[in-house]
């Protein structure tokens, strides 16, 4: 970690860096630049918002399938 850089992350860097991440794509600096601004507490929260949006659209996705 680099102590001379300031954690001020955003709401949409972290939206971006945890996009990037399901993705799985991702360049190595726009990584290290996450790193050294996005504090482990954005990214977890983002996370978590994220997966129950996926698996909310999973099973709205399934009931529309199996709908008569």
């Amino acid at each position: 970690m680099n102590p001379g850089v300031e954690r001020k992350g955003s709401l949409l860097r972290a939206i971006k860096a945890v996009a990037w991440g399901f993705f799985g794509v991702r360049k190595n600096s726009a990584h290290q630049e996450d790193v050294a601004r996005l504090t482990p507490l954005h990214i977890i929260a983002v996370g978590f918002g994220a997966v129950a949006l996926f698996v909310g659209a999973l099973i709205v996705l399934v009931k529309f399938v199996v709908a008569p």
